[in-house]
């Protein structure tokens, strides 16, 4: 039909409202030839849903109309414009709701809007245009479904108000739905104008701060070629994402889900906005395999006492001159109302068919959502000026405003006081701006469901209501949802599969952030959650299990007695004691023996009991260290070494005194008795004063090695002082260079009882074994160190046992015709004769 050039419903009235709304959803526009003046524009396909909030707001003027609480004795009257969804013709309409629509040649001008306030419109663009051009001369306009975000800027659009909350809110809410179900990988399509392309920037800005990534974005108008829509339907179904959020206006969804369904996209969780998830004509049987389970968030329903009734009356007959009356009943019934000249190509109508029997978009009455936005629309501008009368009166009904008195009652005055509306409806809903013209922000999650009949509805599955505090503002109600695939199990829609515990997410280089492959945490680190971004360490007394999930506490190691390293290094230190012990009863039974007298009986046992010492002080070094084994294993090594060696000393310089005496077998001297004795004692005495000095400065302590290895923690006995520890080795080491210098020098003794010979053979030993365990000592880890120091006691005990005794004992025991004074002491005499 063509454009009209007046409002399409209109009613004269004290007070008039302005009404937009996109009555037709296609537009044709003529050529521009520049040489003469266009042709109308004409517009063609009816929008029953929008042409019912067009009566939407006619049944809520006549209902104030026939109040007698608001707005006595005033009338209200309408002006009803169709934007047919066209910018170009917001433009046209606002100017009209201005100016009126008269085409008057003069220079007079009344300065006065031909509206006080208007409703409309139905999209954010036609919002913007309509608001920018009505906003300098202060006309306020109030949406209904506009919801863009950019139309709270009240410095742009500072008339500018809406009964439907802000898509900042519902972007957000939808970023929130996603990660509430562990969606992190989805797609994203929208609408290629403001409502569009401000609604997903915000949500992926949300979506960004809830680790969610998007995997496409595409953008479609409806008036984009086939082409175009089948290539984004393309882009889709070719994606991985198995979450498809779709911020569209019901005109593109349309066109959208008719290309789905020519390419079968199916397995699709669709994830709605507030402008199409209740739209009752896209829940067919035939859509329901490509979008079934759709969820997402739209404003709350509400009832409407009386509107069905009213629009179940609406008839052209009562007015036969309004065109789209016409167009209506003849569209809605498919059929032609009697006119002159009219074609019989079509049915006729009577103008007496009942609209109960349709079921389209008009007369659907159960989700009353937008439409109740419009009935609240209404009301605001009515309390609006009701405030602005009683102002007018004296008496405004808010406390701490100033009255504007004027003398007319024009669309600043209503713009003053619509800012300040606050009012509860009947249906108990409070009614209210905030200061950038927008509403609270309240939503309700719709899951598509079949009933019994496999009709779809939308079945209220949760809430999101932005006035709470955060974390508080999404809840689920108990109403299990339906999703989208056969199997109604809720899709998994994810770049990469979840890292489990003991594993973290690396990134893929060029692939967002959602995109990653699962590493093993490194040893002695771990993860205990899943996703974890990061591997923790654990504390340096514990280490990472198993499966990196966890900290254990780290194994202790120590040589203990119970192991077989220890079970063995204790067999040989008990077994070398026991020996010790056992040749020194050897010499006890044959002390009176010349063998045993030549060895210097005192010296033989003190060494013996030395040597007894040294092997059972090895046994302090296993075993857990504590303050006490530190102390003791340190120092009694020590000490019965000096001990021993002194010893040695002074048993050295008695052989070679007795071998050079001038008088064969004369014995020892004496003189050299108490020599012997002070020698072992000041040699020994000298070790003792540097252990006490060491133990009183700087003892050695228990201590906890977590260097040396990252899963054990090594129990030693830390050494205090290491100048102390190598006091105490250089000076044992002294004590035997002395003690083989002295036996080399001896050399040339008797060889039939050469002691300074077997002396010579035991120091090289001694020598040999100390000098290796340095660098093995230095080089051991963990408690194999402990075990060295143990074999070069136990070596270095064992050379000195059987160099010095074994062949005492030989002859003692398998050869006793040789333990004679005469054998002994012979080869001396006979070099003396």
């Amino acid at each position: 039909m063509g454009m009209p050039e007046g409002p399409l419903l209109s009613k004269q009235g004290d007070v008039i409202i302005g009404g937009a709304f996109s009555i037709h959803s296609k537009i044709n526009q003529p050529p521009m030839t520049f040489m003469e003046k266009p042709e109308p524009i004409t517009c063609s396909s009816i929008n029953f849903r929008e042409f019912r909030f067009a009566q939407t707001m006619i049944f809520a003027i006549e209902e104030i109309n026939n109040s007698s609480s608001l707005l006595p004795n005033v009338s209200i009257g309408y002006k009803i414009y169709d934007s047919c969804g066209s910018t170009l013709l917001s433009i046209r309409l606002a100017m009209a709701l201005m100016n009126g629509q008269d085409l008057t040649v003069g220079e007079s001008c009344t300065g006065q809007s031909a509206v006080h306030a208007i409703i409309g419109e139905s999209e954010s663009s036609s919002s913007i245009v309509l608001s920018r051009t009505t906003g300098p001369f202060k006309i306020p306009v109030i949406s209904h479904f506009a919801t863009c975000a950019c139309l709270s800027n009240r410095k742009e659009f500072p008339s500018f108000f809406r009964t439907i909350p802000s898509d900042y809110y519902q972007s957000r809410a939808l970023a929130k739905l996603v990660k509430h179900f562990g969606w992190t990988w989805v797609g994203t399509v929208r609408s290629d104008n403001d409502y569009g392309n401000n609604g997903m920037t915000t949500f992926v800005e949300a979506a960004k701060r809830e680790g969610i990534c998007i995997e496409y974005s595409e953008a479609i108008q409806r008036t984009n070629s086939h082409e175009r829509i089948a290539s984004v339907v393309e882009i889709i179904r070719m994606g991985t994402a198995r979450v498809l959020v779709a911020f569209l206006a019901q005109s593109e969804m349309e066109v959208l889900l008719e290309e789905a369904i020519l390419q079968n996209v199916t397995g699709l969780q669709w994830i709605g906005s507030e402008s199409w998830i209740t739209a009752r004509h896209l829940a067919t049987r035939r859509t329901a395999r490509i979008i079934s389970g759709a969820i997402g968030f739209t404003i709350r329903r509400s009832k409407i006492p009386g509107l069905k009734d009213y629009l179940l009356k609406v008839n052209p007959l009562k007015n036969i001159s309004s065109s789209i009356l016409r167009e209506f009943w003849e569209t809605a019934f498919q059929c032609q109302l009697p006119e002159k000249g009219n074609a019989k190509s079509m049915r006729l109508c009577s103008g007496s068919e009942d609209l109960t029997e349709l079921k389209n978009p008009y007369t659907d009455v159960s989700e009353l959502r937008i439409s109740n936005n419009v009935y609240k629309a209404v009301y605001t501008v009515a309390h609006a000026m009701q405030n602005l009368l009683e102002c007018t009166d004296g008496q405004y009904p808010t406390e701490g405003r100033e009255c504007i008195l004027k003398d007319s009652r024009g669309p600043g005055q209503v713009l003053h006081y619509l800012q300040d509306v606050n009012f509860t409806m009947p249906s108990g809903e409070k009614v209210y701006f905030d200061q950038d013209g927008n509403p609270a922000a309240r939503y309700e999650l719709v899951n598509w469901q079949k009933n019994a009949a496999e009709d779809t509805v939308f079945v209220t599955v949760g809430e999101y209501d932005a006035t709470l505090p955060e974390g508080k503002q999404f809840a689920m109600n108990n109403v299990n949802i339906v999703w989208a695939g056969n199997n109604n199990s809720k899709p998994s829609s994810v770049c990469s599969d979840s890292c489990l515990p003991g594993y973290r997410q690396a990134v893929i280089r060029g692939r967002p952030v959602c995109c990653f492959s699962c590493v093993k945490c490194a040893e002695g680190e771990v993860s205990s959650k899943m996703d974890s971004t990061e591997c923790t360490k654990c504390p340096l007394e514990y280490w990472s299990n198993k499966d990196h999930s966890g900290c254990i506490q780290k194994r202790m190691e120590f040589l203990s007695f119970t192991e077989n390293m220890g079970i063995i290094l204790t067999t040989f230190s008990l077994a070398g004691a026991c020996f010790t012990i056992i040749v020194a009863v050897v010499f006890t039974c044959f002390i009176d023996t010349p063998l045993v007298k030549a060895s210097n009986t005192e010296l033989s046992f003190l060494l013996l009991f030395s040597l007894t010492l040294c092997f059972l002080c090895s046994l302090t070094f296993i075993g857990q260290p504590s303050d006490w084994s530190c102390r003791l294993r340190h120092t009694a090594f020590g000490i019965t070494f000096a001990l021993c060696l002194s010893c040695i000393l002074s048993k050295t310089m008695t052989v070679v005194m007795a071998f050079k005496a001038s008088v064969p077998g004369a014995g020892v001297p004496q003189c050299s008795l108490p020599l012997q004795r002070l020698s072992v004692l000041c040699c020994t005495l000298l070790q003792v004063i540097i252990c006490a000095l060491w133990i009183a400065l700087a003892p050695p302590v228990p201590y906890k090695n977590m260097t040396n290895f990252t899963d054990k923690i090594i129990l030693e006995c830390d050494l205090g002082s290491a100048v102390g520890f190598w006091a105490v080795l250089g000076y044992i080491g002294l004590l035997a260079a002395l003690c083989f210098i002295l036996a080399f020098l001896a050399r040339e003794l008797p060889d039939n009882f050469n002691e300074a010979k077997f002396i010579t053979f035991s120091m090289l030993i001694f020598c040999a074994v100390w000098i290796t365990f340095i660098p093995a000592y230095v080089s051991s880890p963990g408690k194999f160190t402990v075990a060295v120091e143990i074999f070069a006691m136990l070596a270095s005990s064992f050379g000195l046992l059987f160099c010095i005794f074994l062949p005492k004992c030989y002859i003692i025991l398998f050869k006793p015709d040789k333990n004679t004074k005469k054998h002994v002491m012979g080869k001396a005499h006979m070099k003396s004769l």
